[in-house]
């Protein structure tokens, strides 16, 4: 979908080689700005024409949804080292997983497993981009930034604001599904937005002191502005709960495919490990095009092979297939909330954040 464009050189005499970025200027700035305005294009077009929904639904599940949590896997057991590391999360948490949701669509139905997945992608996608964020706050740390429970509250003001807005409006369906919010007054979602606009007024404020000072985050402002819009126009700008997830889940998606790519690619710089073979040829320079046909390719396997497979033998018709596709989801949740912690010194060293 276009992301083999931001390949890997660094025009060291460009004046924009020297600020912080996480990996050159154009990788970033596509990961910033190009997925952004993916998601935003995306919207658009569906606003001008509403029966390309399907369409562009399909197409993100399947080469963005389903490969983003393949990439996952690439991350966690292609390389001996990384299985054994993270066994328990391939092995054991699984089958929790799978007997735990099983339990609960067979006891309380369908809409439970929705509505969950409905809170929890929110909180999935706001702490992958608090991470991210941080990603960039750890190349630049010589810059001017809000520290502590204010730094914390500014970065999560817009999300906070968008899922209470959503809750206070009583969606009776999302993406064709019986949908339960939480009954939140409609005062508390207004609140929660004054909050945040007096939180961004005063983060706005903080930064141009600080670019005044010559202390300005610049690629963390960036990806900042980013983060907020997106929140912004998925939760609360647009009426319509399933396209506003449509939206942020596609730059959701295309963020986590090509990070796991850069993770990679720094973790293998040296060049191709005798025992990670496979994983660190595909995740080499100039490369990018093979690690996304191989994630691809196994998405082929896994969700068309297995699940179908599955369905067909053991289950019956679309909830089933819903049940079985968020098993997949739930696992990839909980899997992300360990192996991508930043603060743990291999991941630094990995990332180069602070050098």
């Amino acid at each position: 979908m276009g992301f083999v464009v931001m390949t890997d050189t660094v025009n060291s005499e460009r004046p924009d080689a020297a600020l912080p970025w996480i990996r050159n200027a154009r990788f970033d700035t596509g990961f910033i700005f190009g997925l952004f305005a993916l998601s935003c294009i995306t919207g658009m077009v569906i606003l001008m024409e509403p029966t390309l929904f399907y369409p562009i639904l399909v197409i993100d599940l399947w080469f963005l949804g389903y490969h983003h949590v393949i990439s996952t896997f690439t991350r966690i057991c292609f390389d001996k080292e990384s299985f054994q590391e993270h066994k328990f999360l391939m092995v054991g948490l699984l089958p929790i997983v799978i007997v735990v949701t099983l339990g609960v669509a067979w006891v309380f139905g369908l809409w439970v497993i929705v509505s969950i997945y409905f809170y929890w992608q929110w909180f999935h996608y706001t702490r992958q981009s608090w991470g991210i964020s941080r990603a960039y706050r750890g190349k630049d740390r010589q810059a001017s930034y809000e520290d502590g429970w204010l730094d914390q509250a500014i970065f999560y003001s817009i999300p906070v604001f968008g899922i209470a807005s959503r809750s206070a409006e009583q969606h009776a369906t999302f993406i064709g599904m019986e949908l339960w919010s939480f009954p939140l007054p409609q005062i508390v979602a207004d609140l929660s937005g004054y909050i945040a606009i007096g939180l961004l007024a005063f983060w706005v404020l903080s930064r141009a002191k600080a670019a005044v000072q010559g202390q300005l985050a610049t690629v963390h402002t960036m990806y900042m502005i980013t983060h907020f819009a997106i929140f912004y126009l998925a939760y609360i700008a647009t009426n319509d709960i399933t396209l506003g997830w449509l939206m942020i889940n596609i730059w959701h998606n295309a963020q986590y495919i090509l990070f796991v790519w850069m993770f990679n690619n720094k973790r293998f710089k040296g060049g191709i490990d005798p025992d990670a073979k496979f994983l660190s040829y595909i995740s080499q320079s100039g490369r990018l095009w093979l690690y996304l046909l191989t994630c691809v390719a196994i998405t082929g396997v896994v969700y068309w092979g297995v699940l179908r497979a599955l369905d067909w033998f053991f289950f019956a018709g679309l909830s089933a297939t819903i049940v079985l596709y968020q098993i997949v989801n739930f696992h990839h949740y909980m899997i992300d909330s360990k192996i991508w912690k930043l603060r743990k010194p291999k991941m630094q060293k990995t990332l180069q954040l602070g050098e």
